[in-house]
Parts: structure tokens; sequence; C-alpha cells
């Protein structure tokens, strides 16, 4: 079986086994004997309007060939939310030999952009491709990074890359508070990723890094969840100002496809801001915060 097919066989699998027949309307037979934890497959086949067969063989990595209707009834009888709908289509892509996305070149990121981050010296702002390496980031950015950016892991390796410095470093859990929900959140924009780019090797290899050294990490993947995760808030606790809740914009780079591009935007005088400029200055960072 080939990765791509093994990535729709288990997507489909843990998409369905968390789907019981009470959520999906339909009616509860077998009881306590019920072998399976979620949804049978001719339960499956039944909600998406196709035979047992047809679902099996697309349970089994077939994809390759699935109409949009198909696949729309699929996403329909999973109750898929849109990062996963977004995966699903993915899969059905690189099933068919889709075209192939050409992931970012390491380590580099147009002048132009560099000049936009330098423009916003009172924001942290950073550009990062779809494997969490940090191509660039103007002064603010690194200062809030700072123990990103200063770990031992990236002193004879790069690039500097958030995912090992969150399951790799332990003091990942000093500097996030909610470490939980940040590697819930970091795991499943990665395994997005991977649907989005299937023959990437550098992102492959990094997984498989991670998986080998992590268990935090291994369990995780397991799970196959995806997301987007375009906006919220981030919970930091820097060394030198303490507890941070930052509000985020992440933004793709329509001219760089797979650069992703993060600015932080604290609330007016609000006390985020205050810490911010009390980095800047610490870090000597000029600024009109």
């Amino acid at each position: 079986m080939s990765d791509v097919s093994a990535q729709v066989r288990d997507f489909l699998v843990t998409r369905r086994n968390r789907l019981t027949p009470e959520a999906a309307g339909l009616p509860v037979y077998g009881g306590a004997h019920r072998r399976v934890p979620g949804l049978r497959r001719e339960e499956v086949a039944l909600l998406a309007g196709m035979s047992v067969d047809y679902y099996v063989r697309l349970e089994r990595g077939n994809l390759g060939g699935a109409s949009e209707a198909v696949l729309e009834s699929l996403a329909s009888a999973l109750q898929l939310d849109d990062a996963e709908r977004a995966h699903l289509y993915d899969l059905a892509r690189a099933s068919s030999g889709g075209r192939r996305r050409t992931p970012p070149a390491p380590g580099r990121v147009r002048p132009s952009i560099l000049r936009v981050l330098d423009a916003m010296p009172g924001t942290p702002a950073y550009v990062r491709n779809g494997r969490f390496d940090v191509l660039g980031a103007n002064l603010l950015g690194r200062a809030l990074y700072s123990p990103v950016f200063e770990s031992p892991l990236f002193a004879q390796r790069g690039p500097v890359n958030t995912a090992r410095f969150l399951f790799l470093d332990p003091a990942a859990r000093d500097f996030w508070p909610d470490w939980d929900r940040v590697a819930d959140d970091s795991v499943s924009f990665l395994r997005s990723e991977t649907g989005r780019s299937p023959h990437d090797r550098v992102l492959t290899d990094m997984v498989g890094e991670l998986t080998t050294r992590s268990d935090d990490f291994a369990v995780r993947w397991a799970r196959h969840d995806v997301g987007f995760h375009r906006s919220g808030v981030k919970h930091l606790r820097h060394p030198v100002v303490g507890d941070l809740a930052l509000p985020y914009e992440a933004m793709d780079l329509a001219a760089d496809p797979g650069l992703r591009l993060n600015v932080y935007t604290p609330e007016p005088d609000s006390p985020e801001q205050q810490a911010l400029a009390l980095l800047a200055s610490w870090a000597d960072v000029p600024t009109t915060l």
C-alpha cells in the first residue's frame, strides 16, 4: 500500500470511528455487542448513498477517480468540517496523481517580503513554511520568539523550526503555558500539510523524526486530525516580559505558495502592548508602540 493510500485509509477509519449512529441519525443495532467504536462501513455507505463495496474500496485508499459528488457525499456522511473536507480533496488529488505542489526552498524569502517584515517594527511578525521552518522574522518577532531562536536544537542545525522546538526541547512547555493545545494545533496543521504536499520528502522525513523521538507527537499524529488555524490568541510565557495573550493572524502569501505570514496584534493600550513595548526596548528594537 502506498503512503497516500495508507493516509486515505487511516483518515477515513478515524473519521468513521469517531461518529456514533446516534450522532449520524441512525438506529442503533447490536447495542453493547457492536464491535466498532463508531459507524460500521455499511452505515457510512448508507449515509453517503453508495454501495458497501464501493465504500470499502474507498476506505482501502482507492480515492483516485472519485468524483466531486462522491467526495461531497462522503464528507457529508462523515460530518467533516471545512479543514477535514479540504484534506479529503487533497488526498483524492494525490491518489489521482494530481499536480504536485513544490515546497518553498528552505531559507529563502523574497527581499520584498523581508522589507514588509521590517516595515512593521512595532508588531512581532515572521514568515514560515508548511514545515514550520521560520524563514524570516523582524526584530520584535525574533525577540518574542527568543527561546525558540536560542534553542540548542538549532545551534548546529537549521533552519529554526517551531515544531521541532515544541516537541524536542523541554523549554517549549515553559514558553507555551497551554502546551497541549499548541501541540494539538501544530500536529493537525502538519497533517493537513502532508495532504497538500504528499511528495515533500523533507516534510516526510521531519514527521518520521518527530514520530520516533516524541511519544507526544506520535500519539497526536495517529489521530489524523487536521486544521487550518488562521487566527486566534497565542498564550506565551516570555522569560523577559512574562505571560502574554496575543491575538494573531496567519496569512498565506499568494505569490509564494506554501509560505505564511504570522503577525501578532495586541489590543491598543492593553497589558500585552505595554509588554511588547518593554520587550522592544530590551531588544533595542526601533518601534512606535
